[in-house]
């Protein structure tokens, strides 16, 4: 694993996992208050690594600029993040040909679906991962962040806990959402994926669960050879 300050801002810090000549990478962003130092990050990233999938973590501006003293107000909106996103993926292209993927935990996720389509359709990128989808706030299922995924046109995989209070099971599979959307449903996990202690699961087993899930989808979207 590496980290280095670059990519399209001074400020952008990145983390790799992963061979970094590897078929297929996966680029991913963090949640809203947490960075890609977090341990659901760092463990996620070494699971999906351990497939032989390179791993890009990356840091929206404003938490790269609390990393450096800065100030510690809540996130920009989404939409707003989605151009540093955006501006990442195209300064990475001459990791070329390599299969690329786009992310993340939570926000991050939702901000990488913002651009799926458009990033698809100018051939960056071949599909979206989130992991931990905002469906809508914690206690307030009517406030939803779908209207997008109700027509997303390209390959996605959203890798959910069943009892996540951002989007449970039972709330999400109410939803009219996309056919190009395909899940994985973590056993009893929460938001970071972690069950309950007599559930019959365990964080490591769901983590782990999680980044088979997200080998399984890039394999699917690899070119035959």
């Amino acid at each position: 694993m590496c980290g280095s300050p670059i990519g399209p801002s001074a400020l952008t810090f990145i983390l790799e996992n992963g061979p970094q000549n590897a078929n297929c990478r996966l680029v991913i962003a963090h949640g809203a208050g947490a960075g890609i130092e977090s341990p659901f990050l760092e463990k996620i990233a070494e699971h999906i690594a351990q497939h032989g999938i390179a791993v890009t973590r990356f840091e929206f501006g404003y938490m790269a600029s609390r990393r450096a003293g800065g100030s510690k107000r809540p996130p920009p909106k989404a939409e707003a993040l989605a151009s540093e996103f955006r501006d990442l993926v195209r300064s990475a292209a001459w990791r070329r040909p390599q299969t690329l993927l786009i992310g993340g935990k939570s926000l991050g996720g939702r901000v990488a679906s913002l651009i799926a389509d458009e990033l698809y359709e100018h051939g960056d990128i071949e599909g979206l991962v989130c992991l931990g989808y905002p469906f809508h706030p914690p206690g307030k299922p009517q406030q939803l962040r779908t209207q997008h995924l109700e027509t997303l046109r390209r390959p996605a995989l959203i890798v959910q806990g069943e009892r996540d209070p951002f989007g449970n099971r039972a709330d999400v599979e109410a939803l009219a959402l996309s056919k190009k959307i395909t899940f994985a449903w973590i056993g009893d996990g929460d938001h970071d994926f972690g069950p309950r202690g007599r559930s019959g699961f365990t964080r490591k087993g769901n983590l782990a669960a999680a980044a088979d899930a997200v080998a399984a989808f890039a394999g699917r979207l690899l070119p035959a050879r």
